[in-house]
Formats: structure tokens, sequence, C-alpha cells
């Protein structure tokens, strides 16, 4: 009887939540419920502009990948590998033997995740230096500028603005802007 470990598996990048509902749902109907115990997908909070809208959303922390806790015996390993979207589990060569991770490791992931999903400041920069935008808050509502410079830490840019036939530099938070 070999014991529970964690266990990294590749899937097709985006096929994510499909491969966990298909695994979960695959040991359930085959009685391996106690072998496979969780499946994982570490995730991050980011927050994103929609229509000028912030919008918290969960995108994976490592896109393609999920975290599989089970003990790893007979036809498990085969089982999973057969499950549309899977590409393979981690191993040390090509085609071998599943490589368990580390407790620390483990660990880290599973705190990372705790972490992220408690403050989601990390904020998905929607624009880059040369972007055309329209100020759509602030006094200069509705002119348009151009991105000079990113302030990733303080959450701003840079935009210049003609006015009056001159361009004028100004911090914009990033809620203040969108793409033209």
């Amino acid at each position: 009887m070999s014991e529970i470990n964690w266990y990294v598996l590749k899937s097709i990048s985006g096929q994510e939540n499909k491969v966990k509902a298909y695994i979960e749902n695959e040991m359930k109907r085959l009685g391996f419920e106690n072998d496979v115990t969780q499946v994982v997908i570490p995730m991050e909070k980011v927050i994103q502009m929609r229509n000028g809208k912030k919008t918290p959303r969960e995108k994976p922390y490592y896109p393609g990948y999920l975290m599989v806790e089970s003990n790893l015996h007979g036809e498990i390993p085969h089982i999973i590998k057969n499950i549309p979207g899977v590409i393979s589990f981690l191993s040390l060569t090509k085609g071998g033997d599943p490589v368990p991770m580390r407790k620390s490791e483990v660990n880290r992931m599973l705190g990372r995740m705790d972490e992220l999903s408690e403050f989601a400041v990390d904020m998905e920069i929607p624009f880059i230096v040369g972007d055309s935008v329209k100020v759509t808050d602030g006094p200069f509502n509705g002119f348009n500028g151009t991105v000079e410079k990113i302030h990733e830490e303080k959450k701003k840019i840079e935009v210049s603005v003609m006015i009056f036939g001159r361009k004028t530099p100004m911090e914009l938070s990033f809620m203040q802007v969108e793409k033209v």
C-alpha cells in the first residue's frame, strides 16, 4: 500500500477546470475517492478592467497545471493519464513515474493560494507604453492621450494629453483611463 502524496499534473492550458471535474467524477464513478483525495488548481485573484469597471476574477497561477493528492497505485495513474485534456504527470523522465511533490512545495503552493485569495491586489496592467487611451474620470474626463510610463508599484500610469495644443503629462490611476 503506497501512501498519499501530492503530484503535479500537466493539462491543456485553459482546460484545468474541465480536467479537475473529470478526474473527480471518474474517481467517484470507479470508487477511488479514497485514493484521489483532492484535485487543486492553484488560482490567483486579479482585478481586470471590463468596460471601465473593476472586476475581480480568478485565473490559474500556473496555467496548464493541477495538483493531485493521491495514492497512485494500480490503475489510478493510467486512468488519470487517459482523461481528456490531461497531458502527463510531472516526472523525471518522459513517460516515467510521477514524482511526488516535497512537503515544503505543497505547503508553499497551498499557502500561496490562501495568500492570493486574501489579497486581490495583483492587478493585471491592461496598458503598455504607447497605447492610446481616453481619460474616463477626473478633471480631464473625455480627453485622449498616450501612455508614456507605467508605475506598477503605484498602480498608476503617466499619460500625455493634448491640452490647448500642448502635450501635458499627468499621472492617473489605471481605473481613470480606458484603451481607445
